[in-house]
């Protein structure tokens, strides 16, 4: 009879290149060099003075733009190494790679044809878009393939390519500024009559979301791959193409709108620029929102298993909810406490995520694995968190109003059902719980005011120790953990 071979106790260990800190070596060594180069390139092109003025002036929505993808990610955040990296990669080797490639295709079609003037206009709206939009894209391949736990959904891609093209944008801004700089020294023009204000007001002013917008549209496609099932490689491989092609005929659309006349450049602006970018930005908006539902539907199958506390997945798919509890936990507990309820948040909706791309069959081979490190993460974070996120809970209870029949806790007047049968009790929304039935849900012993009717604490104290032990004291209470792939009509296991 055959039988299974037993797991390798000593595996194999892998090549020195496949070791992290050799690839984050080389990866940093690359951006360092990259770096370097693209200072003195811009440097020689502008002269040390326009250089700083270019910088002083480029560098003026950065924050902005960083801040909106941020805020944009703030449903499930990624790490800060990512943004960090594709930034970058975007003022460093992307900007590197089209200036050398733009130059030399420039001149080699200058040379061939003895038209400059030519040269220059093919350069700028079919040679630039091909390779500025191909080097930006780099980074977003490299985050989906190497990063792809942090790459699950249409947002990841928005945020990725456009902190990408907000670093590139930084580089050619400071390139474009600094030689307007120079010019205006040369002709001796100054203020708002100078080609310094003109070029800070149409490229600063204007269009600051120029370069993420045409980019957006590449991180749209690996988004929209990412969500597809790994049984559709095709599909998985035309949409990141179909997007890379999208971002680059935006990008000749906009730089060939100085051709179109006087007004060429506005009437791309106004008829075009614009309603995409409000789309765009409707898209992910609403994306984000799909996000906050999918966490309120999801999480309760966690509440019946005994990891979540009943109000939870309602207070978790609220961003107002959320900023409540973190602020919360730093007036009562301090920085670490509320860094510890930020966590919380981004472990849950990440595990709500992961049990919807469980449900549709998109899950990868290492779901339970990545279950169960989600959920240790939760329950480590529990004590400190559940108070913050009960108080969120309380604040942002909808008003008592009458009850439907047969809804809520026996006994009280107003209990709010929200799909799940969890719901506020009518005093001081006081009685977190599941309506009472056979089986019920049983809370975890140092939260009772969980449950049926048991009134909670008006103001829910942190415990001393605010970090909880890697297996703290009632470990034997832990739930057990789930066994296979979540499907709608298998629910996880109860808590013992």
């Amino acid at each position: 009879m055959a039988t299974c071979p037993p797991y390798p106790t000593n595996p194999p260990r892998p090549h020195w290149w496949q070791r992290g800190w050799v690839r984050y070596g080389a990866l940093t060594t690359l951006l360092a060099i990259s770096g370097l180069v693209i200072l003195a390139l811009v440097r020689e092109q502008t002269g040390t003075q326009g250089f700083l003025v270019g910088l002083g002036l480029a560098v003026l929505p950065v924050p902005l733009l960083i801040a909106a993808f941020r805020w944009l990610d703030r449903v499930e955040p990624g790490p800060w190494r990512n943004l960090v990296f594709c930034f970058a990669w975007g003022a460093c080797a992307a900007a590197l790679i089209a200036i050398i490639a733009n130059s030399f295709a420039t001149r080699w079609i200058a040379t061939a044809t003895a038209d400059p003037a030519g040269a220059d206009t093919l350069g700028a709206t079919v040679i630039a878009p091909v390779v500025e939009e191909s080097a930006k894209a780099a980074a977003v391949l490299l985050v989906f393939l190497f990063r792809r736990r942090d790459f699950t959904g249409i947002v990841d891609g928005v945020v990725t390519a456009g902190v990408t093209a907000t670093g590139f944008a930084f580089t050619e801004n400071i390139l474009y500024l600094g030689n307007a700089f120079g010019t205006d020294q040369l002709t001796g023009d100054s203020g708002f009559a100078s080609v310094t204000a003109a070029t800070f007001f149409v490229r600063v002013v204007m269009s600051p979301f120029a370069h993420p917008l045409f980019t957006v549209l590449t991180g749209i496609g690996f988004g929209i791959a990412a969500l597809s099932t790994g049984r559709h490689h095709l599909r998985r491989a035309l949409l990141p193409l179909g997007g890379l092609l999208l971002a680059m005929g935006m990008h000749a659309l906009w730089n060939g709108s100085a051709a179109f006349g006087e007004y060429g450049f506005l009437a791309v602006y106004g008829a075009f620029m614009v309603p995409c970018f409000g789309l765009l930005t409707w898209l992910v908006i609403w994306t984000r929102q799909r996000e906050l539902r999918t966490v309120r539907e999801e999480l309760p199958a966690y509440v019946m298993a005994g990891w979540l506390a009943p109000a939870e997945p309602h207070t978790l798919a609220s961003m107002h909810a959320r900023r409540l509890a973190r602020q919360y936990a730093r007036r009562h507990a301090g920085k670490q406490a509320a860094r510890a309820v930020a966590q919380y948040e981004a472990y849950a909706t990440s595990l709500a995520f992961l049990r919807q791309r469980g449900r549709k069959g998109r899950a990868g081979p290492d779901f339970a694995v990545r279950e169960r490190e989600l959920l240790d993460a939760l329950w480590h974070r529990r004590d400190v968190a559940r108070p913050a996120l009960d108080h969120a809970a309380r604040a942002t209870a909808p008003p008592p109003v009458a009850p439907w029949p047969g809804y809520g806790t026996p006994g009280s007047h107003a209990g709010y059902g929200y799909g799940y049968g969890y719901g506020y009790a009518a005093a001081a929304y006081a009685g977190y719980g599941y309506a009472a039935r056979p089986g019920g849900f049983a809370p975890v012993a140092p939260y009772g005011g969980y449950g049926h009717g048991h009134p909670a604490p008006a103001a829910p104290a942190f415990t001393p120790a605010w970090v909880p032990a890697p297996f703290p004291a009632h470990a034997r209470s832990r739930p057990a953990y789930p066994s296979a792939h979540p499907a709608p009509h298998q629910p996880l296991p109860r808590r013992p």
